[in-house]
């Protein structure tokens, strides 16, 4: 098991968001912007859009640094040999920032940190960060790729805020929730966000998407008239962690192609920490995180977001793994 506390872990950001929504213009702040912050941001190749030409030294190389400090790789095939020839550069950064490309799912960018050993035991997945153009997403809408970055999202940008009506943001803000209530949203023009409010957010943590909004757990906080909806499960008895483990074993194979993300916290018998756990389709990997507080009360918050999910059958599944 890898401990979340451990601070040799390289926090990862990935970046999405559909063609044009304004992903460049953030990658160029991240890259330009003094925050104090050594990232390193690999880049997907664009084609014709890019990262500034200014900053790119030699487009050449895959792997460059920026005069701020950040360093700037592009990716022409294989992720993982990349993450491998950044990290010999370990003491020159402190952030990792991945940008998919615009009609990617993200889902196999992010599997990358679950799948592979090396990566499991060197970096941490900080947030999925999602940029969405409010003027053009409705052309998008029934796109699967549009729906899958919005529900994949830890945080989602609602970018070019400026060309639209108030009414239809909120609109826009209304269906996202539906179909994503943990993801944090800001409205943003030309993609301009603090920083902390993109990278080092432990966007893992639901605790932090309670506070955001605390009626998110209950009964009557989902809509499901879109094809992409959540399943919140909150109980407060103890989790075996055998009967658990066997459940996601037999959920995920038959399920999880339709299952874009799950996270939550268990209270697993015998163990004094709370067990967090989050996943991606098929793949999810848990590990015990800070302790319980002695004045907290110890309960189970899950989140499943998706498609065609039979919230009646994963209650009575989970009900079926407590002790």
């Amino acid at each position: 098991m890898v401990d979340l506390q451990s601070s040799n872990l390289v926090p990862v950001t990935v970046l999405t968001g559909y063609l044009g929504a304004g992903k460049t213009t953030l990658l160029n702040r991240i890259l330009t912007y003094e925050h104090g912050k050594k990232v390193a941001v690999i880049v997907n190749e664009f084609g014709e859009v890019g990262i500034d030409n200014q900053l790119v030294i030699d487009a050449d190389e895959e792997i460059f640094e920026m005069n701020n400090g950040c360093i700037c790789c592009t990716v022409r095939g294989d992720l993982i040999r990349i993450i491998g020839n950044l990290m010999k550069r370990r003491n020159k950064f402190d952030h990792l920032v991945i940008e998919t490309t615009g009609l990617a799912d993200p889902a196999p960018v992010i599997q990358t940190f679950f799948v592979d050993e090396d990566m499991r035991e060197q970096l941490l997945l900080d947030a999925v960060v999602t940029v969405v153009d409010t003027k053009h997403i409705w052309q998008h809408w029934e796109a699967d790729e549009a729906q899958e970055q919005i529900a994949f999202a830890d945080v989602i940008l609602l970018n070019k805020t400026d060309l639209v009506s108030p009414d239809n943001l909120e609109e826009l803000e209304q269906r996202i929730r539906g179909m994503n209530p943990m993801a944090k949203i800001y409205r943003t023009q030309n993609a301009d966000i603090e920083m902390n409010s993109i990278l080092g957010v432990k966007a893992f943590d639901l605790n932090r998407a309670l506070e955001i909004d605390p009626s998110f757990l209950s009964e009557d906080a989902h809509q499901h008239d879109e094809s992409v909806y959540s399943v919140a499960i909150v109980d407060s008895g103890i989790v075996d962690g055998e009967k658990f483990q066997n459940w996601l074993g037999e959920l995920l194979p038959t399920k999880g192609t339709d299952i874009f993300r799950m996270k939550g916290i268990l209270n697993v018998a015998g163990i004094d920490q709370r067990f967090v756990f989050q996943g991606v389709h098929m793949l999810f990997e848990g590990k015990p995180d800070r302790p319980w507080k002695p004045n907290e009360t110890r309960k189970n918050e899950l989140v499943f977001i998706g498609r065609n999910l039979d919230e009646v059958k994963l209650k009575e599944d989970f009900k079926a793994c407590l002790v």
